[in-house]
């Protein structure tokens, strides 16, 4: 089978190496790599052993160096990514083929996996890095194995893998100057990711039941899928009660903030009222100033009022409208009168209490 490689850093038609075109033509990143064929790699172009040096250097030139990972790749995440990764830029024109060991050694050698060995070859054909993915891959690296690939280097993480009854299962390969090493990313496993599920059972059997799921799925019995949905229940609760405590703090807080300002806009009234009331009718407000203009006007019409009652010893008649004030009488000008023309009064009243009755009698002695 002819090896081609991603195009990740692929150049267009002529501008290509002679030996990235002779290696067969580049795939598209939308398209998935290849499976490998059981016959293993055929290529017209020889295939002569390289050392690190050598690849480094990006000979030979008339074909890639064609680089062999394998792994279980259980619940593929980002560690597994990033190892491949390394692994594709081990040289400058590498033939990534990631090797997927089958379920059968793997629960024999390893233990169960969450994945089936369907799913994780189809998650490694779809990594940007990989350029062909061997199915079930063997447990340890025979000579014929890597022959029959073509393989040139064998890249894993340096550490000791000790299975199968071996030490390190990548020892011989060590030996024989074909392992390059990769580092792990720490924080980041299969075991890992399995071991946070254990750990939070409860969270994901509750998560999985509100999605949908029966008990009969999760392999839960009756009762707990009971007490589950009860506790859903109470955390729905508890969720409404804080809604509901949130959206009253924001009512409270609004309303004291509408509260504070209709203090502030009532505060700011009330002192531009007295501000106006003092202006108005303060000592120097302009209300004394209408009321002293008005005493003045009252005091210069005063002597031309007339008087509701005049008090003692106040003439007993005044100047009416429409005739001109006579002159006052002198003994000797008044006109004769009758004695029924004289005014009459109550008993026990005048209207001049200074005039005694001695006045009558002078006047009839005049008119005599």
């Amino acid at each position: 089978m002819v090896g081609r490689r991603r195009g990740s850093r692929a150049t267009s038609g002529s501008q290509q190496p002679q030996q990235q075109r002779r290696g067969g033509p580049r795939k598209s990143l939308r398209e998935p790599a290849l499976f490998a064929k059981k016959a293993g790699y055929e290529s017209e172009v020889p295939h002569e052993k390289l050392t690190i040096a050598q690849a480094k250097r990006g000979t030979p030139a008339i074909r890639p160096v064609r680089v062999y990972a394998d792994g279980i790749f259980d619940l593929f995440h980002s560690g597994h990514a990033r190892a491949l990764m390394q692994a594709k830029n081990l040289f400058p024109n590498t033939h990534l083929i990631v090797g997927v060991c089958s379920d059968e050694l793997t629960h024999r050698y390893k233990g169960y996996t969450v994945m089936t060995e369907s799913e994780r070859y189809e998650s490694l054909i779809h990594c940007r890095y990989v350029d062909e993915v061997v199915r079930d891959a063997p447990w340890t690296l025979s000579p014929d194995f890597l022959k029959k690939h073509k393989i040139d280097f064998v890249a894993h993480d340096d550490i000791p893998y000790t299975s199968a009854g071996s030490e390190d299962v990548y020892k011989h390969i060590k030996e024989a100057g074909m392992f390059v090493a990769t580092q792990r990313t720490d924080g980041i496993s299969t075991s890992d990711l399995i071991t946070r599920i254990v750990r939070d059972y409860d969270l994901y059997v509750r998560r999985n039941l509100q999605r949908g799921y029966t008990a009969s799925d999760l392999n839960v019995s009756f009762i707990r899928e009971k007490k589950i949905s009860l506790q859903n229940q109470v955390d729905r609760m508890k969720e409404t009660v804080k809604t509901v405590e949130e959206k009253s703090k924001h009512f409270v807080h609004s309303v004291e903030e509408k509260s504070q300002d209709l203090i502030h806009k009532w505060e700011e009234k009330s002192r531009e009222f007295i501000s106006n009331f003092l202006e108005s009718f303060g000592p120097g407000g302009a209300w004394h100033v209408i009321q002293e203009k008005s005493g003045r006007i009252f005091q210069a019409l005063s002597p031309y009022a007339s008087p509701v009652a005049s008090p003692r010893g106040s003439p007993s008649s005044s100047p009416t409208r429409g005739r001109s004030p006579s002159p006052p009488s002198s003994p000797s000008s008044k006109s004769p009168r009758s004695p029924c023309s004289s005014t009459t009064y109550p008993k026990g009243a005048s209207a001049h209490p200074s005039t005694s009755l001695s006045s009558t009698s002078e006047e009839d002695d005049d008119e005599k």
